[in-house]
């Protein structure tokens, strides 16, 4: 089947919370690998939307002319957009953003500064996969979780679990420790729990296409 004139929704790259009027918490991650699978899909003739947060990801000018990028840098900016945008309206979300699990609880108001350093107290963020799957329970969801130093099989054990925690039709499950450019091995894993493994960005677009084709027909 053709995914042409289907409608796609990727978000990607990290999302800031903050420390105080200068200082923010984030992530490593450039969002390039969401970036790579927004254009996939449009390569395919979808019609994609990308939120993309403040990352390292290099765009090209067709990416602003042929998608609809819509950029945030909080996590607040992320959770608005989500919440402000008729989720329903697409057949497809792939949730690829490196979401903040974590926010201050008493961001400063101006700019902390300690020759004796300064503690930041953490409180965990709402988990916007869970607000998208409420807000549009029809769409196809495609969740990505990403873990640290696990053996595969521990990492394919929590992201299933995840996976049915969030209700969701998909899960890609990375490891920090098998990406490395190009190189990226992840594996996409739906709720019977079978695995695909992808060893490169290219393969997991490719991966995604064939699987949100059969989905979608």
């Amino acid at each position: 089947m053709s995914l042409a004139g289907k409608h796609i929704l990727v978000t990607a790259g990290p999302t800031w919370t903050a420390v105080d009027r200068v200082r923010v918490l984030t992530s490593v991650f450039s969002g390039e690998t969401g970036l790579r699978i927004a254009r996939s899909f449009k390569e395919q003739g979808c019609k994609v939307t990308l939120f993309m947060g403040p990352g390292r990801a290099k765009f090209q000018t067709s990416d602003w002319t042929e998608m609809n990028v819509q950029q945030f840098f909080y996590y607040d900016d992320l959770k608005d957009l989500l919440e402000k945008t008729d989720l329903s309206q697409f057949d497809a979300i792939l949730h690829s953003s490196a979401v903040s699990d974590f926010q201050s609880s008493d961001v400063y108001q101006g700019k902390k500064s300690s020759k004796d350093g300064f503690n930041i107290p953490l409180i965990p963020t709402e988990k916007l996969v869970d607000k998208i799957r409420l807000a549009t329970p029809k769409s196809f969801l495609v969740k990505f979780k990403l873990q640290v130093g696990l053996s595969r099989e521990e990492l394919h054990e929590i992201a299933l679990n995840s996976l049915k925690a969030s209700n969701a039709e998909l899960i890609v499950a990375n490891n920090l420790d098998e990406m490395d450019g190009e190189a990226h091995q992840t594996y996409i894993i739906d709720p019977e729990g079978n695995s695909i493994p992808a060893s490169t960005k290219t393969d997991l677009c490719d991966h995604l296409i064939t699987q949100l084709r059969r989905a979608l027909d």
